[in-house]
Parts: structure tokens; C-alpha cells; sequence
């Protein structure tokens, strides 16, 4: 089933999300509900309080990126994750997000991370990773630490995109995938 993604604005993208246990109700039909969500939205990755859950749980499917790195089989599902370790010199990338849609800023992150998480099984897991699949990975992971990508822009960028974020927040942007606005009227 595909879920509305939450926009910018809403309080559970601002906030940390909690840990889960293997018996929380519905895990399997909310993940195959992410992917879902995910790929109708033509998304590489999505975080569930993208989708109004403070969780701590998210995907990832960076096969659109295959011409630039390995990522035809990087399709993952991490659940209470914890990066250990970032290493190595910062840099640039263009980042978007479902949440902000139509909103592009580059971004400065390390190159390299270590994280530890629990896959679907619950199975605990140690992995590095490197370029374009450790910059999708923080990007998600910022999500359940209630951070967006704004908000490492400087001061001057996020002043410039107020408006439109505002807008967003509001419902006033035409996207092709179903989403929730905070402030939009009459909803």
C-alpha cells in the first residue's frame, strides 16, 4: 500500500524516533509499505517518520545510482541503527529529499561510515560503507535523529528558501506522489 509522505513542517520529522522490538505489530506489511512508497515516489531511500512513524527504521534502494557506483543490489532495511564512526574529508553533494520536494542543496558529509543495526530478522549487523551509498545511508539515518538536510545549510540558504518551504509546508507545490502539508487549509 502507498502511504502519504509527511512534508516538511510536520513535528515527527524534528523529532529523535524510538527504538523498536522484533514484536512490533506490523513490521513486515510496514516495510513492504515503505518500499512501496518509496518507488512511487522515485525515491532511493525512506525513513519512517517520512511516513508519520518516530521509529527507528529505515530503507534504502540505490539502484538508480548504478552508473556511478555498485548499487545494483544495494537495496537495504536497517532498524535502530547507529553510525559508529564517520571518517575522511568532507564533501559536496546535491541532496533532495520526499519530504522537500522540488528543494536541491548541496550538502558536505564524510565519505566513509561505520554502522551497526538490526536487519529484518532482527539479526544484529556491522557494515562500512563508502561514497554515494554512505552519503544515501546518512541521509536517512538523519531522519530518525530528527535532522533534514536543511539544516546544515548556512543561515544566508536558509533564508533564501523560506518561502518555499513554507510553501511546502502549506500544500502550495505540485508533486506526483500522495503527501500529507502541516498547514495546508481545509484538509
Amino acid at each position: 500500500m502507498i502511504l502519504p509522505i509527511i512534508a516538511y513542517g510536520t513535528p515527527v520529522l524534528k523529532q529523535m524516533a524510538k527504538e523498536i522490538t522484533p514484536d512490533y505489530e506490523g513490521l513486515d506489511e510496514l516495510i513492504d509499505n515503505m518500499f512501496d512508497t518509496m518507488y512511487e515516489a522515485n525515491g532511493i531511500g525512506l525513513a519512517a517518520p517520512q511516513i508519520g512513524k518516530g521509529i527507528r527504521l529505515f530503507i534504502v534502494d540505490g539502484s538508480p545510482f548504478d552508473d556511478e557506483e555498485d548499487m545494483d543490489d544495494f537495496v537495504k532495511i536497517f532498524i535502530n541503527p547507529k553510525i559508529i564512526d564517520e571518517e575522511g574529508e568532507e564533501w559536496n553533494f546535491n541532496e533532495g529529499c520526499l519530504s522537500i520536494p522540488d528543494v536541491r542543496e548541496d550538502v558536505k558529509r564524510k565519505p566513509k561510515i561505520r554502522i551497526r543495526y538490526q536487519d529484518e530478522n532482527f539479526e544484529e549487523v556491522e557494515e562500512v560503507y563508502d561514497g554515494v551509498k554512505a552519503r544515501i545511508i546518512q541521509h536517512e539515518y538523519d531522519h530518525i535523529e530528527g535532522v533534514l538536510f536543511t539544516d546544515y545549510l548556512t543561515p544566508l540558504k536558509k533564508r533564501l528558501l523560506k518561502r518555499r518551504l513554507t510553501d511546502i509546508a502549506k500544500g502550495e507545490i505540485n508533486v506526483s506522489y500522495r503527501m500529507k502539508f502541516p498547514l495546508k487549509k481545509g484538509r
